[in-house]
Protein backbone atom coordinates (compact mmCIF):
# COMPACT_ATOMS: atom_id res chain seq x y z
CA UNK A 1 0.00 0.00 0.00
CA UNK A 2 1.21 3.35 -1.29
CA UNK A 3 1.55 6.12 1.88
CA UNK A 4 0.29 9.65 0.40
CA UNK A 5 2.03 11.79 2.13
CA UNK A 6 1.89 15.65 2.87
CA UNK A 7 4.26 18.56 2.74
CA UNK A 8 6.56 18.01 5.83
CA UNK A 9 5.21 14.99 6.82
CA UNK A 10 8.01 12.12 7.20
CA UNK A 11 7.82 8.13 7.46
CA UNK A 12 10.61 5.92 8.93
CA UNK A 13 12.07 2.90 6.39
CA UNK A 14 13.17 -0.07 6.84
CA UNK A 15 14.64 -0.69 3.19
CA UNK A 16 18.50 0.27 2.94
CA UNK A 17 18.50 0.11 -0.41
CA UNK A 18 15.71 3.04 -2.55
CA UNK A 19 14.74 4.43 -5.26
CA UNK A 20 13.41 8.05 -5.53
CA UNK A 21 11.80 8.75 -8.62
CA UNK A 22 10.19 12.35 -9.88
CA UNK A 23 7.41 11.85 -12.42
CA UNK A 24 5.57 14.15 -14.17
CA UNK A 25 3.31 14.23 -17.60
CA UNK A 26 4.64 15.70 -20.51
CA UNK A 27 3.07 18.23 -23.22
CA UNK A 28 4.13 20.92 -25.49
CA UNK A 29 4.12 23.66 -22.33
CA UNK A 30 5.41 21.23 -20.06
CA UNK A 31 9.15 21.91 -19.50
CA UNK A 32 11.76 18.92 -19.29
CA UNK A 33 12.62 17.85 -15.48
CA UNK A 34 16.09 16.62 -14.29
CA UNK A 35 16.59 15.15 -10.94
CA UNK A 36 19.85 15.23 -8.71
CA UNK A 37 20.88 14.29 -5.25
CA UNK A 38 23.07 16.03 -2.90
CA UNK A 39 24.51 14.26 0.20
CA UNK A 40 25.35 16.60 2.76
CA UNK A 41 26.96 16.03 6.27
CA UNK A 42 25.91 17.03 10.33
CA UNK A 43 26.59 20.66 8.98
CA UNK A 44 23.78 20.76 6.73
CA UNK A 45 26.34 21.21 3.66
CA UNK A 46 28.32 18.93 0.96
CA UNK A 47 31.49 17.31 2.45
CA UNK A 48 32.99 18.19 -1.52
CA UNK A 49 31.77 18.75 -4.79
CA UNK A 50 31.92 15.08 -5.65
CA UNK A 51 28.55 14.66 -3.12
CA UNK A 52 26.64 16.43 -5.82
CA UNK A 53 24.95 13.71 -8.32
CA UNK A 54 23.20 14.91 -11.53
CA UNK A 55 23.46 14.18 -15.19
CA UNK A 56 26.44 15.48 -15.47
CA UNK A 57 27.92 13.34 -12.53
CA UNK A 58 25.11 10.64 -12.58
CA UNK A 59 27.82 8.79 -10.20
CA UNK A 60 29.29 9.03 -6.29
CA UNK A 61 32.74 7.98 -6.11
CA UNK A 62 31.65 5.82 -3.22
CA UNK A 63 29.16 4.28 -5.94
CA UNK A 64 26.22 4.67 -3.53
CA UNK A 65 24.21 6.83 -5.02
CA UNK A 66 23.79 6.74 -8.88
CA UNK A 67 21.60 8.96 -11.23
CA UNK A 68 19.30 6.54 -13.61
CA UNK A 69 18.28 7.77 -17.21
CA UNK A 70 15.20 8.83 -17.95
CA UNK A 71 12.00 7.04 -19.07
CA UNK A 72 8.69 7.12 -20.46
CA UNK A 73 6.25 4.37 -19.42
CA UNK A 74 1.81 4.41 -19.36
CA UNK A 75 2.04 7.22 -16.42
CA UNK A 76 4.45 10.03 -17.82
CA UNK A 77 8.15 10.34 -18.14
CA UNK A 78 10.75 9.29 -15.09
CA UNK A 79 13.50 10.87 -13.88
CA UNK A 80 15.16 9.05 -10.54
CA UNK A 81 18.03 8.44 -8.00
CA UNK A 82 19.45 4.85 -6.14
CA UNK A 83 20.36 5.27 -2.75
CA UNK A 84 22.38 2.47 -1.03
CA UNK A 85 21.28 3.81 2.32
CA UNK A 86 23.15 0.92 4.60
CA UNK A 87 26.33 1.02 3.16
CA UNK A 88 26.60 4.90 3.17
CA UNK A 89 29.21 6.55 5.07
CA UNK A 90 28.54 7.84 8.93
CA UNK A 91 29.39 11.08 8.40
CA UNK A 92 26.59 11.29 5.19
CA UNK A 93 23.82 12.91 7.49
CA UNK A 94 21.45 13.55 4.80
CA UNK A 95 20.66 13.15 1.42
CA UNK A 96 18.40 15.96 -0.69
CA UNK A 97 16.24 14.69 -3.61
CA UNK A 98 15.94 17.61 -5.89
CA UNK A 99 14.28 18.70 -9.09
CA UNK A 100 14.79 21.14 -11.73
CA UNK A 101 14.22 22.96 -15.06
CA UNK A 102 16.24 24.37 -17.52
CA UNK A 103 13.68 26.81 -19.46
CA UNK A 104 10.52 27.99 -18.03
CA UNK A 105 8.89 27.69 -14.14
CA UNK A 106 7.45 24.63 -12.12
CA UNK A 107 4.05 26.48 -12.49
CA UNK A 108 3.79 25.09 -15.95
CA UNK A 109 4.12 21.61 -14.05
CA UNK A 110 0.65 20.48 -12.74
CA UNK A 111 0.88 16.92 -11.74
CA UNK A 112 5.16 16.60 -10.33
CA UNK A 113 4.69 13.69 -7.82
CA UNK A 114 7.58 12.09 -5.77
CA UNK A 115 7.14 8.39 -5.32
CA UNK A 116 9.79 6.00 -2.88
CA UNK A 117 10.52 2.29 -4.31
CA UNK A 118 12.10 -0.30 -2.41
CA UNK A 119 15.31 -1.91 -4.55
CA UNK A 120 14.88 -5.25 -2.63
CA UNK A 121 11.17 -5.27 -3.98
CA UNK A 122 11.85 -5.39 -7.82
CA UNK A 123 10.91 -3.17 -10.70
CA UNK A 124 7.13 -4.37 -10.58
CA UNK A 125 6.37 -3.33 -7.13
CA UNK A 126 4.29 -0.91 -5.50
CA UNK A 127 5.82 2.39 -4.27
CA UNK A 128 5.90 2.59 -0.68
CA UNK A 129 5.26 6.38 -0.71
CA UNK A 130 3.93 9.46 -2.75
CA UNK A 131 4.11 12.74 -2.51
CA UNK A 132 2.61 15.38 -5.24
CA UNK A 133 4.43 18.35 -4.98
CA UNK A 134 2.58 21.69 -5.53
CA UNK A 135 4.80 25.33 -6.05
CA UNK A 136 4.18 27.94 -3.62
CA UNK A 137 4.65 30.68 -6.19
CA UNK A 138 4.80 29.58 -9.47
CA UNK A 139 8.18 31.17 -9.88
CA UNK A 140 10.73 28.42 -8.75
CA UNK A 141 12.77 26.63 -10.82
CA UNK A 142 14.38 24.43 -8.78
CA UNK A 143 12.30 22.27 -5.89
CA UNK A 144 14.08 20.21 -2.49
CA UNK A 145 11.39 17.89 -3.30
CA UNK A 146 12.21 15.18 -0.57
CA UNK A 147 15.02 14.21 1.83
CA UNK A 148 16.37 10.75 3.06
CA UNK A 149 18.07 11.91 6.39
CA UNK A 150 19.35 9.69 9.57
CA UNK A 151 17.30 9.84 13.02
CA UNK A 152 19.00 7.58 15.59
CA UNK A 153 20.68 4.96 13.05
CA UNK A 154 17.00 5.01 11.52
CA UNK A 155 16.17 6.50 7.64
CA UNK A 156 13.79 8.34 7.33
CA UNK A 157 11.85 9.90 4.08
CA UNK A 158 10.56 13.47 4.42
CA UNK A 159 8.40 15.16 1.95
CA UNK A 160 10.20 19.03 2.01
CA UNK A 161 8.84 20.71 -1.18
CA UNK A 162 11.21 24.20 -0.66
CA UNK A 163 11.27 26.01 -4.45
CA UNK A 164 14.49 28.09 -5.64
CA UNK A 165 13.85 30.15 -7.92
CA UNK A 166 17.37 30.94 -8.81
CA UNK A 167 17.82 27.56 -10.35
CA UNK A 168 19.92 24.45 -9.69
CA UNK A 169 22.88 26.87 -9.41
CA UNK A 170 21.15 28.40 -6.75
CA UNK A 171 20.13 25.05 -4.75
CA UNK A 172 23.29 23.94 -5.24
CA UNK A 173 25.09 26.87 -3.80
CA UNK A 174 23.02 26.85 -0.83
CA UNK A 175 24.45 23.61 0.23
CA UNK A 176 27.84 24.53 -0.44
CA UNK A 177 28.33 23.51 -4.15
CA UNK A 178 30.89 25.88 -5.70
CA UNK A 179 28.67 25.46 -9.25
CA UNK A 180 30.09 25.93 -12.61
CA UNK A 181 28.05 27.63 -15.46
CA UNK A 182 28.39 24.41 -17.31
CA UNK A 183 26.84 22.14 -14.75
CA UNK A 184 23.23 24.14 -15.22
CA UNK A 185 21.79 22.60 -18.04
CA UNK A 186 21.19 25.36 -20.60
CA UNK A 187 22.39 25.96 -24.39
CA UNK A 188 25.72 25.30 -25.62
CA UNK A 189 27.80 28.10 -25.01
CA UNK A 190 29.60 29.86 -27.51
CA UNK A 191 32.75 28.82 -29.15
CA UNK A 192 35.39 30.81 -26.95
CA UNK A 193 37.17 32.52 -29.50
CA UNK A 194 40.97 31.84 -29.57
CA UNK A 195 43.12 34.97 -28.12
CA UNK A 196 44.71 36.81 -30.54
CA UNK A 197 48.13 36.35 -31.52
CA UNK A 198 50.29 39.23 -29.52
CA UNK A 199 50.80 41.85 -31.68
CA UNK A 200 55.15 42.07 -32.06
CA UNK A 201 56.50 45.19 -29.83
CA UNK A 202 57.69 48.11 -31.91
CA UNK A 203 61.18 48.07 -32.86
CA UNK A 204 63.29 49.95 -30.59
CA UNK A 205 64.46 53.40 -32.17
CA UNK A 206 68.26 53.61 -32.75
CA UNK A 207 69.33 56.40 -31.42
CA UNK A 208 70.62 58.91 -34.61
CA UNK A 209 74.53 57.91 -34.95
CA UNK A 210 77.50 60.47 -35.14
CA UNK A 211 78.30 61.38 -38.88
CA UNK A 212 81.76 60.57 -39.55
CA UNK A 213 83.97 63.71 -40.17
CA UNK A 214 84.10 65.18 -43.42
CA UNK A 215 87.81 63.68 -45.11
CA UNK A 216 90.92 66.09 -45.41
CA UNK A 217 91.61 67.38 -48.84
CA UNK A 218 94.40 66.09 -49.68
CA UNK A 219 97.42 69.19 -49.82
CA UNK A 220 97.52 71.36 -53.14
CA UNK A 221 100.59 73.15 -54.18
CA UNK A 222 102.33 75.59 -51.95
CA UNK A 223 100.55 73.99 -48.83
CA UNK A 224 96.70 74.83 -49.95
CA UNK A 225 94.47 71.90 -49.73
CA UNK A 226 93.73 70.67 -52.99
CA UNK A 227 90.48 72.47 -54.58
CA UNK A 228 87.90 69.92 -55.11
CA UNK A 229 86.84 68.48 -58.35
CA UNK A 230 83.76 69.59 -59.86
CA UNK A 231 81.86 66.96 -61.71
CA UNK A 232 81.56 68.29 -65.68
CA UNK A 233 78.81 69.82 -66.24
CA UNK A 234 75.89 67.77 -67.89
CA UNK A 235 75.85 68.11 -71.85
CA UNK A 236 73.00 69.33 -73.88
CA UNK A 237 71.98 66.35 -76.27
CA UNK A 238 70.91 67.91 -79.71
CA UNK A 239 67.34 67.82 -79.90
CA UNK A 240 66.40 66.40 -83.58
CA UNK A 241 64.83 68.97 -86.00
CA UNK A 242 61.91 68.15 -87.65
CA UNK A 243 61.97 68.92 -91.37
CA UNK A 244 60.59 71.73 -91.20
CA UNK A 245 64.00 73.03 -89.41
CA UNK A 246 64.46 75.96 -86.49
CA UNK A 247 61.74 74.20 -84.52
CA UNK A 248 59.09 74.93 -87.20
CA UNK A 249 56.69 71.59 -87.85
CA UNK A 250 57.12 70.63 -91.62
CA UNK A 251 54.61 72.33 -93.89
CA UNK A 252 51.40 70.27 -94.26
CA UNK A 253 49.69 69.29 -97.72
CA UNK A 254 48.41 72.02 -99.21
CA UNK A 255 50.40 74.64 -97.35
CA UNK A 256 53.14 76.78 -98.78
CA UNK A 257 56.84 75.25 -98.48
CA UNK A 258 59.17 77.08 -96.56
CA UNK A 259 61.72 79.35 -98.18
CA UNK A 260 65.34 78.77 -98.18
CA UNK A 261 67.75 79.74 -95.62
CA UNK A 262 69.08 83.02 -95.82
CA UNK A 263 72.10 84.80 -94.08
CA UNK A 264 72.78 84.12 -90.55
CA UNK A 265 70.29 81.39 -90.28
CA UNK A 266 67.25 83.53 -91.25
CA UNK A 267 65.01 82.08 -94.02
CA UNK A 268 65.15 84.05 -97.33
CA UNK A 269 62.96 86.17 -98.27
CA UNK A 270 61.13 85.52 -101.81
CA UNK A 271 61.41 88.42 -104.39
CA UNK A 272 58.91 90.69 -104.31
CA UNK A 273 57.89 89.62 -100.66
CA UNK A 274 56.79 92.02 -97.46
CA UNK A 275 54.15 94.04 -99.35
CA UNK A 276 57.17 95.43 -101.81
CA UNK A 277 57.11 95.03 -105.71
CA UNK A 278 60.21 93.30 -107.24
CA UNK A 279 62.78 95.23 -107.97
CA UNK A 280 63.30 95.92 -111.56
CA UNK A 281 66.81 96.13 -113.27
CA UNK A 282 67.64 99.87 -113.92
CA UNK A 283 66.94 101.42 -117.82
CA UNK A 284 69.60 102.82 -119.21
CA UNK A 285 68.92 105.80 -121.72
CA UNK A 286 69.82 104.72 -125.69
CA UNK A 287 73.60 105.75 -126.55
CA UNK A 288 74.05 107.90 -129.53
CA UNK A 289 77.41 107.25 -131.40
CA UNK A 290 77.63 109.15 -133.94
CA UNK A 291 81.46 109.75 -134.21
CA UNK A 292 84.35 107.62 -134.36
CA UNK A 293 83.16 106.49 -137.90
CA UNK A 294 79.42 105.03 -136.51
CA UNK A 295 76.37 106.02 -138.33
CA UNK A 296 74.04 107.63 -135.93
CA UNK A 297 71.16 105.29 -134.44
CA UNK A 298 68.68 108.13 -134.98
CA UNK A 299 69.94 110.02 -137.96
CA UNK A 300 66.34 112.22 -138.20
CA UNK A 301 66.72 113.35 -134.74
CA UNK A 302 68.67 116.74 -134.31
CA UNK A 303 71.35 117.30 -131.42
CA UNK A 304 70.00 118.66 -128.56
CA UNK A 305 72.68 121.44 -128.77
CA UNK A 306 71.74 123.51 -132.26
CA UNK A 307 74.44 122.34 -134.41
CA UNK A 308 73.72 120.32 -137.63
CA UNK A 309 74.92 117.14 -137.92
CA UNK A 310 77.89 115.97 -138.82
CA UNK A 311 77.77 114.89 -142.67
CA UNK A 312 77.88 111.11 -143.31
CA UNK A 313 81.10 110.10 -145.27
CA UNK A 314 80.35 108.48 -148.50
CA UNK A 315 81.21 104.68 -148.65
CA UNK A 316 84.61 104.07 -149.55
CA UNK A 317 85.38 102.37 -152.62
CA UNK A 318 87.18 99.10 -152.92
CA UNK A 319 90.39 100.52 -154.76
CA UNK A 320 91.93 98.24 -157.63
CA UNK A 321 95.40 96.52 -156.90
CA UNK A 322 94.42 96.36 -153.10
CA UNK A 323 93.38 93.12 -152.41
CA UNK A 324 90.17 94.30 -152.08
CA UNK A 325 90.95 96.08 -148.56
CA UNK A 326 88.88 98.96 -147.51
CA UNK A 327 89.13 100.92 -144.39
CA UNK A 328 86.19 101.66 -142.41
CA UNK A 329 84.58 104.96 -142.38
CA UNK A 330 86.48 107.42 -140.78
CA UNK A 331 86.19 110.33 -139.00
CA UNK A 332 87.30 113.85 -139.97
CA UNK A 333 90.27 113.84 -138.28
CA UNK A 334 91.65 110.78 -140.16
CA UNK A 335 90.60 112.15 -143.53
CA UNK A 336 92.85 114.80 -145.94
CA UNK A 337 92.57 118.45 -145.68
CA UNK A 338 91.60 120.61 -148.47
CA UNK A 339 95.54 121.79 -147.91
CA UNK A 340 96.82 118.79 -148.50
CA UNK A 341 97.61 118.16 -144.98
CA UNK A 342 96.80 116.12 -142.27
Amino acid sequence: MTHAMMKGSNIPLGASAVRVVLRWSPSADVPDIDASALLLGENGRVRSDRDFVFYNQPRHPSGLVRHRPKRRDSGGITDSVEVDLGKLDTSVDRVVIAASVDMGTFAAVSDLRVQLFDLAAGEESEAVAEYRVTPETGEESALNCAELYRRQHQWKFKAVGQGYTTGLIGLATDFGIAVDDGDQPGPAPAPTPSPAAPEPPPPARSEPSTPPPPPVPAPGGYGYPQAPQQPPAPQPQPQPQPPGGYGFPPPGPGQPQPHPVGSYGYPQAPPGSYGYPQPQPPQMPPQHHQGYGYPPQYPNRQPATGYPPAPVPPPVQPQPGNGGFTLPPQGPQFQPSRSGHR
